[in-house]
C-alpha cells in the first residue's frame, strides 16, 4: 500500500463523518489564523518604523535642548569640532495651524539648513519649485500633505501661494493666542511616506535664519548632527552622553533602530507563544476526534488486518487523517489569517503625544517563510493529535476486532 492509497483511504474515511472532521478542521485552523495574523501584522510594524528610523541617515544624531539646558553657540562648537563629526547645524522645530479650503490644518514648522536635511533624509525630492535662498527667510518649501488633502484629490496649495502660520501661544493665565506668519510656497516635495522624527510629508521648511527672524523663537530646538560614518555612530553618542550627562536629549536612529527591531522580535515571540495556546487546543481536538474514529472502525481495522494488514500500514493510515485535516485546516487558517492581518493593519496604528497624534499603516509582511513555518507547526499538530490513536489502532488484535460490535 503506497503513499496515495493511504492518503485516498484517508480523506474516504474523513468524508464518511463530514460534520465531526469539519468541526475538527475548524478547530486546527484556529491556531494557525492567530500565528499568522498577528506576526504578519507585528512584523510589518516593526520593519516599518525601524526602515522609518533609518530612512533618516544611519549616520544622524540629534541633540534636543530641554528644559534645563538651552544649546548655545559653544555647544555647536564644540560639536563641530569631535573627530568623527562632518556637518553640525542648529534648527528651530514648532507647531503650527494653516487654514485650508477644509479647514484648519496642524502642521510641523522646522526652520533648517537645506543641506543637513537633505543629507539627513534620504531620498528626500523636490516635486517642483526651487530651494530658497537662506536669505529669503519667508519662502518655504512644503510637504505633500501640506500641498494637497490626505486622499490626494484636492489641492490646497501650489508654487507662489502664500501661507499664514498659526502657533499657538498659551499667556500666563492660560489663555491661547495665536501668532501669525506669512510664507510663500517656493517648493513641494514629494510624497515621502512618513518618518519618525522629521515628518516631510506635514511639515513646513524655511531657511535656518527663519526661526529667529520669522517665528520669533529666541532658542534652537536642536542640533542636528551627521557623523562621517555609520560605523562612528556608537563612538559619537557615547561622547555626547559624557559631556552632558543627561542635560540634553541625544537622539540616534541607528541605535533606535536597532531597539525597535529587538522588541519587534520579542512581540514576535509573544505572538507566536499566545497562538500556541490555539495549537495546543487542536491537538487535543485531533486527537479525541481520532480515538473516537478508532473506536467506531475498530471492526474495519480488524478486517484489514485479516486481509494482510501490517500494523505500520494501519498505524500510518491513521497518521494520515490526522495529517490530511490539519493540512486543510492550515491553508484555511492561513488564508483568513492574511485577510485578517490586512483588515488589522488597515486599521492603522495610533501614536498620540496629547498634543499631536500620527497614525502609522503599514502592510502586514506575509512571507513564504512565515506560510511554512506554520503550516509545519499545524502538520506537526496532526502527527502529535493522531500519534496515540494510530498506536492503539495498530495494536488492536485482528480475532478481537472482527468480534468487536
Amino acid at each position: 500500500m503506497d503513499v496515495a492509497d493511504i492518503m485516498r483511504y484517508s480523506f474516504k474515511a474523513l468524508t464518511e463523518k463530514k460534520v465531526r472532521a469539519l468541526l475538527t478542521i475548524v478547530g486546527i485552523a484556529i491556531g494557525p489564523l492567530a500565528l499568522v495574523m498577528m506576526t504578519s501584522v507585528v512584523r510589518g510594524y516593526g520593519n516599518f518604523v525601524e526602515q522609518q528610523l533609518l530612512s533618516l541617515g544611519q549616520n544622524t544624531v540629534v541633540v534636543m535642548g530641554t528644559s534645563e539646558y538651552s544649546l548655545t553657540s559653544n555647544d555647536l562648537d564644540y560639536i563641530k569640532g569631535l573627530p568623527e563629526v562632518d556637518k553640525a547645524e542648529p534648527f528651530y522645530l514648532t507647531q503650527a495651524y494653516i487654514q485650508t479650503r477644509q479647514g484648519r490644518k496642524q502642521v510641523y514648522v522646522y526652520a533648517i539648513d537645506y543641506g543637513v536635511l537633505l543629507k539627513a533624509i534620504s531620498n528626500l525630492e523636490l516635486d517642483k519649485g526651487e530651494y530658497p535662498s537662506p536669505t529669503d527667510i519667508t519662502s518655504a518649501v512644503i510637504g505633500h500633505f501640506v500641498a494637497y488633502s490626505e486622499d490626494g484629490k484636492v489641492k490646497y496649495f501650489d508654487l507662489g501661494d502664500a501661507i499664514t502660520l498659526l502657533m499657538p501661544q498659551v499667556k500666563s493665565e492660560g489663555k491661547v493666542t495665536f501668532a501669525r506668519a506669512p510664507v510663500r510656497v517656493a517648493g513641494l516635495f514629494k510624497e515621502y511616506g512618513g518618518a519618525m522624527f522629521v515628518s516631510p510629508d506635514t511639515g513646513i521648511f524655511l531657511p535656518k535664519d527663519a526661526g529667529k527672524k520669522l517665528l520669533h523663537m529666541d532658542k534652537w530646538s536642536g542640533i542636528f548632527i551627521i557623523a562621517k560614518n555609520p560605523s562612528l555612530v556608537n563612538s559619537l553618542v557615547k561622547e555626547l552622553r559624557s559631556t552632558y550627562a543627561g542635560k540634553v536629549d541625544i537622539i540616534a536612529f541607528q541605535q533606535i533602530a536597532k531597539v525597535v527591531s529587538s522588541i519587534s522580535g520579542a512581540m514576535d515571540f509573544i505572538a507566536f507563544s499566545t497562538s500556541l495556546s490555539a495549537f495546543a487546543v487542536a491537538v487535543a481536538g485531533t486527537a479525541a476526534t481520532m480515538i473516537t474514529s478508532v473506536i467506531e472502525r475498530t471492526r474495519e481495522i480488524g478486517v484489514l488486518k485479516a486481509l494482510g494488514f501490517t500494523d505500520n500500514q494501519v498505524m500510518w493510515m491513521i497518521i494520515a487523517e490526522a495529517v490530511l485535516m490539519s493540512l486543510i485546516g492550515g491553508m484555511i487558517g492561513v488564508t483568513l489569517g492574511s485577510g485578517g492581518a490586512f483588515i488589522l493593519a488597515s486599521r492603522g496604528l495610533t501614536i498620540s503625544s496629547g498634543v499631536s497624534k500620527i497614525v502609522i499603516k503599514a502592510p502586514p509582511q506575509i512571507t513564504p517563510e512565515l506560510i511554512g513555518h506554520t503550516l509545519s507547526i499545524t502538520v506537526l499538530v496532526g502527527i502529535i493529535g493522531g500519534l496515540i490513536p494510530a498506536y492503539r489502532a495498530s495494536k488492536i488484535p485482528p480475532a478481537v476486532a472482527l468480534r468487536y460490535e
